[in-house]
């Protein structure tokens, strides 16, 4: 007897499922290597763009949406949150018991719960749209994992950041979504960050930090692209 989802999954819905045994992973390695862990994040980011492209050259499935969102919430919620929390703590086998342990710990678990609701709201009213409000949780992953593998960023402004992504990711500022010429730019320096991650001092990482960085500071106010009257979105 063949498995149910045998005729049912579309191409596009295995490289979603894909990128959340991909986001299980940066969960298993965060608090034993986490660069390695960065990595495994920001390649999860490369297969959920991936997804999308191959979605709308091939059509997708009803349950697209949804497997979509179940794989965001491992690859760009828990295992970000985790990624935070091992780099706040630097040990696994740290107890929570000093203020900034405890701090750490609660500030992932927010970044969770933020994302979970991102992920949940932008399912039911942003897919159909060009754009979306708050920052995407896929972006904020980019961030925190570039921003690991540059090894230039404290643990203080990491926690920082963070704790604005716990806002920014439920906010209301419009994103618009990345042409698609902007998309393979970010999906290149994605990769690249994956492949040679400490090449020519970091470069790559680093550009992958400032390219997100842009587009969060900058895309709600200075990214314009015409909305198509039909189609599927980015």
């Amino acid at each position: 007897m063949a498995p149910r989802f045998v005729g049912r999954l579309a191409v596009a819905d295995f490289v979603t499922v894909a990128n959340a045994v991909l986001g299980f992973l940066a969960v298993v390695f965060a608090f034993q290597d986490i660069e390695l862990a960065a990595r495994i994040m920001l390649l999860a980011a490369i297969l959920d763009g991936l997804d999308g492209v191959l979605a709308r050259r091939f059509g997708s499935s009803d349950a697209g949406p949804y497997l979509d969102s179940l794989a965001d919430v491992a690859s760009f919620a828990v295992a970000p949150a985790t990624v935070v929390a091992a780099l706040l703590t630097d040990s696994g086998a740290t107890a929570p018991t000093d203020l900034w342990t405890v701090s750490a710990y609660l500030v992932a678990a927010a970044f969770v719960a933020s994302a979970v609701v991102r992920l949940g709201l932008y399912t039911a009213h942003d897919t159909e749209a060009h754009h979306t409000l708050g920052v995407p949780s896929t972006l904020a992953a980019t961030v925190i994992g570039a921003a690991v593998l540059t090894d230039m960023v404290s643990p203080f402004v990491v926690f920082g950041a963070t704790l604005a992504f716990c806002y920014l990711m439920v906010s209301t500022i419009q994103y618009p979504d990345l042409l698609a010429r902007d998309a393979l730019l970010m999906g290149v320096v994605h990769g690249l960050a994956v492949l040679f991650p400490t090449a020519l001092d970091n470069s790559f990482p680093v550009a992958l930090l400032l390219l997100g960085l842009a587009y969060m500071f900058l895309s709600p106010w200075f990214y314009w692209r015409e909305e198509p009257t039909s189609g599927a979105t980015v």
